[in-house]
């Protein structure tokens, strides 16, 4: 059994993470790390975990052998640090998206990762969730033909007051829900983008965007004259899709992204259209009880540092071009492992969950 302590109890943890251990049957929570006592207590009550301790405290946590890994739900600005204090102490790592903030960051915690031995896993959720592999598997069997463009779109009206509406935590539609795009269209393809361009909006008299952009259209070229667009925003309908289009068909994802989705493939291709509706199933459940099952087997995650490294790159280079207005040129870099079937979970959704 996988001792996690959670370092960050904000929504996402509360909605999503705490409610999805139970479920995996090889991970539990042994520790809340927040620096809200009374609702890190509530929280661990509700959850029966034995221990909760603020941010002060995290240091001693690591230092002893409570503990085996660490899930790391903080702002953007904050993953480096934690992530690499649990990396040098040889806790294993799951940090949420983006990986952290600049490529800096990003290297010194692979590095961190390499020197100790410990596993850092970005948590791409989508990576082991069934509807997203069938897409992945249609495109690598050629039943569209070969890929030569990929669209999505990710979107919905963002709340006034979230810390992602802060440029000072790196918040913004596109590393919050722009990377879910980007990822998938790495993926797609098999590749890496090599050119970028974008181009940002901002509506004026919206206290929900004085400090970001709330919405960002993307265009990326991939090796082998391959296109990518993606429309992120913090300021639009509810709106979560994925189109390829092949030599000789396409597919159609819709819904893509949502945790709370139950995912729906369409291909159409040689005249034929079939849809396959996928049960709705727990993301975050079959996220940790893939990476549980990595530590115990001491085999590195799929998704693992240097994945959210390649997906930080693009993310700093569209980030780029949205400012300048430039095509912004990456340097060719090699394409990981990818997603393989073997590392597909499907949990079902638990209704035990506490919402402070």
């Amino acid at each position: 059994m996988i001792r996690y302590a959670v370092v960050g109890a904000g929504w996402i943890s509360q909605e999503a993470f705490m409610p999805a251990v139970a479920l995996t049957g090889n991970s539990r929570m042994q520790a809340i790390v927040s620096g809200s006592p009374e609702a890190a207590r509530k929280l661990a009550a509700f959850h029966g975990v034995p221990e909760t301790i603020g941010y002060e405290g995290y240091d001693a946590l690591l230092a002893n052998d409570r503990i085996d890994a660490v899930y790391i739900a903080l702002p953007n600005s904050m993953h480096a640090d934690y992530a690499i204090r649990a990396l040098r102490a040889g806790k294993h790592v799951m940090v949420e998206k983006p990986l952290a903030t600049t490529l800096q960051e990003s290297e010194a915690m692979v590095a961190a990762a390499q020197e100790s031995g410990a596993f850092l896993m970005t948590a791409y959720r989508l990576h082991n969730e069934p509807g997203t592999h069938a897409m992945i598997e249609a495109v690598r069997s050629g039943k569209i033909g070969d890929p030569v463009y990929f669209a999505a779109t990710f979107g919905f009206q963002s709340q006034l007051g979230n810390h992602r509406l802060k440029a000072g935590h790196w918040g913004g539609a596109l590393p919050d829900v722009g990377v879910y795009c980007l990822n998938a269209a790495r993926h797609v393809f098999a590749a890496e983008p090599i050119a970028v361009q974008a181009m940002a909006s901002r509506p004026a008299n919206d206290p929900r965007f004085a400090e970001i952009d709330a919405s960002l259209a993307v265009t990326l070229r991939f090796p082998g004259e391959r296109l990518a667009q993606f429309f992120c925003s913090f300021g639009s309908g509810m709106s979560e899709s994925i189109r390829v289009v092949g030599a000789t068909g396409e597919l159609i994802l819709d819904p893509a992204f949502k945790f709370e989705s139950a995912l729906r493939l369409t291909i159409r291709a040689d005249g034929k259209e079939k849809t396959t509706a996928f049960d709705q199933v727990d993301h975050f459940a079959g996220q940790i009880a893939y990476f549980s099952e990595c530590i115990a087997a001491k085999t590195p995650p799929e998704a693992d540092g240097e994945e959210g490294l390649a997906d930080m790159r693009a993310l700093l280079a569209i980030d780029e071009a949205a400012k300048t207005g430039e095509t912004v040129h990456l340097a060719l870099h090699p394409f990981g492992a990818g997603i393989v079937p073997a590392m597909r979970r499907a949990f079902a959704r638990t209704t035990k969950r506490l919402l402070l």
